[in-house]
């Protein structure tokens, strides 16, 4: 009972700070304005890890690489922590947990895309002038965008959003495989 209630803080914590570290990576990716209420709590709930790491982990062409090592090294406690704590560390190999936490982050990522084009298509019905559907618009354009190129909108509505929630599910299919043949794989 105590290991799962360790697991479960673990998972918890660890977990949500990993998402918020990579929602701040994919932020300062698609240049969302500083200045905004999401860009601003990102920053600031984060703050106080990923300024030392940035002296030690360059930027790469503009992208903040500390913050994505940082989650994934997260990813990569969360993970260790969990398979300690269960009683299956010693069956699987550091590299195995390394390129796990790598693929839970393509997960997240998926995940997070996924949220991002429902709460969009919602909001595009209820309150299309929400302060939040223009970082939601910088944020899943270079996805919808290829796809509304092929799809036309029918009758004025747009459905690129269905054909590319369908896409990412099949994706999340995809890593949710990979991760099961990584850990059987080591």
């Amino acid at each position: 009972m105590p290991n799962q209630i360790i697991i479960f803080l673990l998972d918890t914590v660890l977990g949500l700070f990993s998402l918020a570290l990579l929602l701040r990576f994919y932020v300062q990716w698609s240049r969302i304005p500083y200045y905004h209420p999401v860009a601003r709590f990102l920053v600031t709930i984060t703050d106080f890890i990923v300024k030392p790491a940035r002296r030690i982990i360059p930027s790469w062409r503009g992208l903040d690489l500390s913050t994505f090592v940082l989650a994934w090294l997260a990813q990569f406690i969360i993970l260790i922590g969990i398979s300690l704590l269960a009683g299956s560390g010693t069956s699987i190999s550091m590299f195995a947990f390394a390129l796990l936490a790598l693929v839970k982050l393509a997960s997240m990522t998926l995940n997070i895309l996924f949220i991002a084009i429902i709460v969009q298509a919602l909001l595009s019905w209820i309150n299309p002038h929400s302060p939040l559907a223009p970082v939601l618009e910088i944020f899943t354009g270079p996805v919808l965008e290829p796809l509304r190129r092929f799809i036309p909108p029918v009758a004025n509505f747009d459905l690129s959003p269905l054909f590319a929630l369908i896409l990412l599910q099949i994706l999340m299919m995809a890593t949710e495989n990979l991760q099961r043949q990584i850990a059987h794989m080591f």
